[in-house]
Parts: structure tokens; C-alpha cells; sequence
């Protein structure tokens, strides 16, 4: 009926099958959706890295990419708003991924059991990739959801000191080190697997090109867990120096000397 589902529906819904016996494409249209929103996913949590690392060049360079994503060079002084709006149309991709990836998981503990043996008597490093993936993805559920939440509902607090004084006073740095572990973790088998899952850069030789590929995911692990932590430390290192004046906002040096002269200029 119109209302509810069809016999057709009734029969691909038990038997992943279509009435006409054919093999239903919903599993190969998840799969490419779950791809599709992982790639996203990892491209974007890449330009992040990149955005906060900013700060290992200057204050002044991290506020101003901050004001770019606030849309200041369309908006005079930008507006955070815009940040939250970013960040909810993320949270929703990360939804949409994490239900995905869930139809994968082990469903009780037989299962577990069962891909556990699996695991331990094939001992390849592709399906111990895997189990990585899983455990990393389980752990960002807790992880990334203080993130997201407190970059959608306080997006002005994004900046040099704002930053800085969250990691520190606001003793978030833990959390932040476990979410850097996961997700570069996560991420990096992420895109190893898509790569061998849908041919990407295969090659004439699909073995060879797979032990470049995975030589190539831990360079890319490397290089941002590298950053990652150097982030990290300069945040933590800015936030220290700045606990006894949480909740001031930076300026950046232009603004500041513009600021004096003018109080010289007055007196």
C-alpha cells in the first residue's frame, strides 16, 4: 500500500532479496554513502589540522585564519555564527558516517569472538587495520562530542587565548590528545581502505601497489600525529603562560599598536 511497506519491499527487507530474486543494491549504495561521507571526513579533519596548526606560525596568523572562517572578508569583523553553521552541517556528516560504519560492528559477542579468532588465525595486517578502525571510530563517539558541542554553542571562543585557556584551564588537553591519537588513526586506515577497497591508484600490479599504499598511510600518520602533538604543546604552552587571565580575548599586534598610538595621539 501506499501507507506502508510493499510486498517487494517485505521480501528485499528479510531476504536481501528483490521479488524478482535478484540481490537487493541497498548494501552497495550504503557502503558508497559510507565512503562517500569517510572521505569527507578525513579530507576535512586534514585542512583542521592545517587551520589549528596555524598557531605554530603566530598568534596573530591563527586569528586571522579564525576570522576567515567567520566570514570577515565579507562580514567586517566576521561573525562566529557562521563557524556553528560549519560545524553543524559536520556533526550531521559524522552522524550519518558513524550510523553507517555501525552496520559493520560485531552485533553481540559471538561475533566478536568469532572475528577474533578470524583475526588471530589469518594474522593480516589488512583485518588488524580494521579492528583499529573500529576501536578508534567507538572511542570518537565520547571524544569528538565534547569537541563539536562546544565549537557549535561557543564558537567565539575560538582563537589564540580562547583556545589556549580550554586546552589548559578548562583541562581539556587530555581529551584532545586521546581525540589526536584517534581520529589521525582512524582517518589514515580510513583512506588506506577506500583506496584498496575502490581500486584507487591500482595499477597494473595490485599487491605492489597496496604495500605503497599502506607505506604511504603511516608516512601521512606520522606527519600529523607529528603536528598534531607540536599543536598541541604550543596551545598548552600559550594557555599556561595565560592562566591567570582566562577569558580575555586576543588582539593582534596591528590592532594593539593602532590602539596606542591613538591613546598617544589623544593624550
Amino acid at each position: 500500500s501506499s501507507k506502508g511497506l510493499s510486498v517487494s519491499d517485505l521480501i528485499e527487507g528479510f531476504l536481501g532479496k528483490s521479488i524478482e530474486g535478484r540481490k537487493s543494491r541497498m548494501p552497495a549504495k550504503l557502503d558508497y554513502l559510507q565512503s562517500a561521507t569517510g572521505l569527507f571526513l578525513a579530507l576535512f579533519m586534514w585542512g583542521h589540522m592545517f587551520f589549528v596548526s596555524s598557531i605554530l606560525v603566530s598568534k596573530d596568523f591563527m586569528y586571522t585564519v579564525t576570522k576567515m572562517f567567520e566570514g570577515s572578508f565579507f562580514i567586517e569583523g566576521g561573525n562566529p555564527f557562521i563557524v556553528s553553521i560549519i560545524v553543524a552541517i559536520v556533526i550531521l556528516i559524522i552522524v550519518i558516517h558513524a550510523g553507517l560504519g555501525m552496520r559493520k560492528f560485531p552485533a553481540n559477542f559471538r561475533q566478536y569472538q568469532i572475528y577474533r579468532t578470524h583475526m588471530k588465525m589469518m594474522k593480516h595486517e589488512d583485518t588488524t587495520l580494521w579492528f583499529i578502525q573500529a576501536f578508534t571510530g567507538f572511542a570518537m563517539f565520547f571524544l569528538a562530542s565534547a569537541h563539536v558541542f562546544l565549537m557549535l554553542t561557543r564558537p567565539e571562543t575560538i582563537g589564540p587565548y580562547g583556545s589556549a585557556d580550554r586546552m589548559v584551564s578548562g583541562w581539556m588537553w587530555p581529551i584532545y590528545l586521546l581525540l589526536l591519537l584517534a581520529v589521525e588513526f582512524h582517518g589514515s586506515i580510513g583512506l588506506y581502505r577506500l583506496s584498496v577497497k575502490w581500486g584507487w591508484f591500482e595499477g597494473t600490479d595490485a599487491k605492489a601497489t597496496r604495500v605503497k599504499l599502506k607505506k604511504f598511510k603511516w608516512a601521512i600518520t606520522i606527519f600529523f600525529l607529528v603536528l598534531g602533538l607540536a599543536t598541541l604543546a604550543a596551545y598548552m604552552k600559550i594557555g599556561y603562560e595565560h592562566r591567570d587571565q582566562v577569558g580575555q580575548r586576543y588582539h593582534p599586534v596591528a590592532q594593539m599598536n593602532m590602539t596606542q598610538n591613538n591613546i598617544k595621539i589623544g593624550a
